[in-house]
């Protein structure tokens, strides 16, 4: 799909891979419509890029239901809003458990189904749902992340399926570990020797390939990691023996701590 003219509504906006995948889009020729919860940020962004700006709290549906109203008809969707939801599954409380899946499972696919439609009436258009490579492989202290991620890598397998004949693309991104900006460099957490990292800028180029190529799934992510991923989908079991023994556990509970708040 071209990108020179057309309309986006990207979601997430607010986070360092947000603000990437703004920037690239604008730089390509669209026209942004931007939303996130910290108008200090979004704002600012949306000054620089010549965006509109929508504050919105994903876990409110009445919210999102206002932000499906005042998106109109845009030519595509990026869903890139997520809260980190790392952590014990224990530990977590009913009302986080609800907030994550509003945010990070419920809103795309509402955002997709309603927008989706206006696409599909047009006969053009398409959908971006940025999951992660946690929506391919869950490992300890994933378990709702894994949850969400993986259930959008199966909402956008068949909404690809749905609205293709509709001539609207549908993709879904999976990032790894991203340094710089995003919740695993927020968290403070350490990787391993040799576990490699990408940046926000490469999830942005991940994106825009997606719609330009109507690739159904791109991966963002270091040759080593997206390996890891496939033999852990294959061999789940001998995979998590693998990342415990390469400190997996450790990683996990430095994510789980550095992410607590922001349930």
């Amino acid at each position: 799909m071209e990108l020179r003219g057309s309309s986006v509504l990207l979601t997430g906006a607010t986070g360092g891979i947000g603000h990437a995948i703004a920037r690239q889009l604008h730089a390509a020729g669209a026209s942004l419509l931007l939303t996130g919860r910290r108008t200090d940020v979004l704002e600012p962004l949306a000054a620089e890029i010549g965006a509109r700006a929508t504050p919105v709290d994903l876990s409110d549906r009445a919210a999102v239901e206002r932000l499906i109203a005042d998106a109109g008809a845009v030519d595509i969707l990026v869903a890139n809003a997520a809260l980190p939801a790392s952590g014990d599954i224990l530990d977590f409380s009913v009302e986080q458990i609800d907030r994550a899946l509003e945010v990070n499972l419920r809103a795309p696919i509402m955002l997709s189904r309603v927008l989706g439609e206006r696409m599909a009436e047009r006969g053009s258009g398409h959908i971006v749902l940025i999951s992660s490579l946690s929506g391919k492989s869950g490992q300890a202290a994933s378990s709702i992340y894994s949850a969400t991620k993986f259930g959008l890598r199966g909402f956008g397998q068949g909404l690809r399926g749905d609205l293709a004949p509709r001539g609207v693309g549908v993709s879904v991104v999976f990032p790894g570990f991203i340094r710089d900006a995003g919740m695993f460099h927020e968290s403070g957490a350490k990787l391993p020797k040799g576990v490699g990292t990408s940046t926000p800028d490469q999830v942005a180029a991940g994106v825009i390939r997606a719609i330009t190529q109507d690739k159904g799934e791109v991966d963002v992510a270091p040759i080593g990691m997206r390996a890891g991923s496939t033999f852990a989908s294959i061999a789940p079991s001998m995979s998590a023996k693998v990342a415990k023994r390469l400190g997996g556990d450790k990683i996990a509970e430095q994510l789980a701590a550095g992410q607590a708040n922001k349930r």
